[in-house]
């Protein structure tokens, strides 16, 4: 129960639920209570009519009053039942939300590292199967578990005062009941354990495959697909009869302990009645009271098995709650939804930094790096860029082009040496202070689904209509745009379905554009267009590029012909420093890169892609 008291405890903002819930379950099982009371007195009066001791009359009319009381109590059963219904399924929604929210808020304020070993599928399946465990669990708590506990300990107090032998083998029945389910516990959450890891990998699977559906079917994998999809399934079905096997096997016993024990209290009703210490009013009462009582015990199976996937699923989802967060701004925010009655994360955006007065807009110092402990892939690397300077990365794939973007995006720290941004070490930075500094353009747009205004105006949602028109025109983007019947309000679908390469890229220039930071990183923009697309979408580069220092990493040569100066890598170390022109007579990486695109053998096409080039 500690875990369902934690879950309790992080949403302390529905105490006013909790409230409700415990009103209602109270009064709905003093509202039970009466129903045997009121049976006992109609008992007991027609007797003794019939006996002779009442007269008709009188008993008819009490007897007709009783049936009144009896309806009323009844009619308020239903009512409250129903009231303490709404508030826990909304409860339920309301603690879904905040859990939900918080669990997102989390997963933004991770490192990139934690998603370097997560499948993306994998995090949104445990995302759904923890939460509505959760939630289902907090539900059926609040509209049956408090009043049957309510029910029971009532019936216990009103037994012990007719008989207390007979509240004596009632309450008997929970401390057995709760010992054989606490033999079961274990064993059965351990195999639940194993059934949602298959869940989990199942459902990242099938979001990677419908998010790549083009691929799967390109290569006709269906059939694969769907049979390892199939055998995770399978996996669980097999996984759920051992633990169905277990879980009932000791049910029975559970069911036949409670089965003798109420063999023995009608017995000794029974016999009680039959010898004068009980009237029929008394037995009709404790008989209603006793089988009131056996509801709630029979229940505690139902009870404790959902309890159970709650305790599973909250594991996995109190585990990812505990994990560090990237920095202390993001812990902040993770914090004020704690503290939020409605979690919704608002605040100011962070602006670029003021560069400080003649430092390098980028300065690596002897910086080395490593994803995995002992595998470093970057070795002391040194170079600066000053402010308007535009910078080339060229070597070979796995060199570290793309992990000195990473570093300067803070999507990783330096192992040793340090990085400085704008003239700040990246170390005194948070994270958003430094991506706020950073404008990036990938290889591939990563456009969201939407309208094409909402995804210019991503970093700037407040950005006027002019704005985003200004960018689009100096991105190259405007005129197709205007050439949708909708115009910047056109929904372009899922990572910008409707576009072409071409145009997303377009696009993603202008929200970089808009964004306006003073540092601006090109991860191969244009490597995945056609010689017309990457024409249009350069022309919209060369305008960002104003201004800014510029990280470019081409997969051109021509592209970068005229940038200041070329950092060439080899095997993470820096090999060369210079300009175009210098490098092209070192007889080095770039040099030996020009020779390789001036003869266009397929032996030198070969070994251009080496290098990620395209001749």
């Amino acid at each position: 129960m500690r875990s369902i008291a934690r879950i309790l405890g992080s949403a302390k903002a529905l105490w006013p639920y909790y409230l409700g819930v415990i009103f209602s379950a109270i009064v709905v099982a003093v509202l039970a209570l009466v129903t045997p009371f009121i049976l006992k007195d109609a008992t007991d009066t027609i007797v003794e009519t019939v006996g002779g001791g009442l007269s008709v009359e009188g008993a008819t009319r009490h007897v007709m009053w009783l049936a009144v009381a009896l309806l009323i109590a009844q009619l308020l059963n239903t009512i409250l039942q129903n009231i303490g219904g709404y508030i826990g399924d909304v409860m339920s929604a309301r603690l879904r939300q905040i859990l939900s929210t918080r669990y997102y808020a989390q997963l933004l304020g991770m490192p990139q590292r934690y998603f370097d070993d997560q499948v993306t599928g994998t995090i949104i399946a445990r995302l759904d199967r923890s939460i509505s465990s959760i939630t289902q669990t907090m539900q059926a708590m609040a509209n049956n578990f408090f009043p049957m506990i309510i029910t029971l300990v009532a019936v216990l107090g009103i037994s012990s005062w007719y008989y207390w032998p007979l509240a004596l083998l009632l309450a008997v029945i929970v401390p057995i009941y709760m010992w054989l389910t606490g033999l079961t516990s274990k064993k059965w959450q351990k195999i639940e354990g194993a059934k949602n890891e298959q869940i989990d990998l199942a459902g990242g699977r099938f979001a990677e495959v419908i998010g790549q559906v083009k691929v799967v079917k390109s290569f006709v994998t269906e059939l694969r697909e769907l049979g390892t999809f199939g055998r995770r399934y399978a996996k669980t079905v097999t996984l759920t009869k051992s633990q169905s096997a277990w879980w009932h096997s000791m049910d029975v016993a559970r069911g036949g302990a409670m089965d003798v024990i109420f063999f023995a209290i009608y017995l000794m009703l029974f016999y009680r009645t039959l010898h004068g210490y009980f009237s029929l009013g008394d037995m009709v009462l404790l008989l209603q009271l006793v089988n009131m009582a056996r509801t709630p015990l029979t229940m505690m199976s139902w009870v404790v098995d959902t309890t159970q996937r709650a305790i599973a699923g909250s594991k996995d989802y109190f585990e990812v709650m505990e994990k560090p967060l990237e920095d202390t701004v993001n812990a902040e925010l993770v914090a004020a939804t704690k503290a939020s009655d409605v979690p919704v994360l608002t605040k100011d955006a962070v602006r670029p930094l003021v560069p400080q007065g003649n430092r390098p807009m980028i300065s690596f110092n002897n910086v080395s790096f490593a994803y995995n402990e002992g595998e470093p892939v970057l070795h002391g690397v040194s170079f600066e860029a000053q402010r308007g300077q535009r910078i080339a990365l060229v070597g070979e794939s796995g060199g570290g082009k793309s992990t000195i973007v990473n570093l300067l995006l803070g999507l990783y720290r330096p192992s040793e040496g340090s990085l400085a941004v704008a003239g700040y070490d990246v170390g005194m930075l948070s994270a958003e202070q430094l991506r706020a500094s950073v404008g990036v353009v990938f290889q591939e747009s990563s456009l969201f689904s939407g309208t094409v205004r909402e995804n210019i105006a991503y970093a700037r949602p407040d950005a006027t209509e002019e704005e985003i028109i200004e960018v689009a025109k100096r991105a190259n983007a405007h005129d197709f745009i205007m050439g949708f019947p909708q115009g910047y309000d056109t929904v372009i679908g899922e990572r910008g379905l409707r576009l072409s390469g071409g145009q997303k890229q377009r696009v993603s220039v202008a929200r970089a554009m808009l964004k306006d930071a003073p540092v601006l990183v090109l991860d191969e923009a244009t490597s995945a267009l056609d010689t017309k697309a990457e024409i249009a979408v350069q022309e919209g580069l060369d305008q960002l590029m104003v201004g800014r220092t510029t990280l470019i990493i081409a997969h051109r040569l021509s592209t970068i012909a005229d940038v200041d100066t070329i950092i060439t890598l080899r095997d993470g170390h820096v090999d060369e420093i210079g300009s175009p022109a210098e490098l092209s007579r070192s007889g080095g990486i770039y040099a030996e890169l020009l020779a390789l695109t001036a003869h266009s053998s397929e032996a030198n096409k070969e070994r251009l892609k080496r290098f990620g080039f395209q001749s």
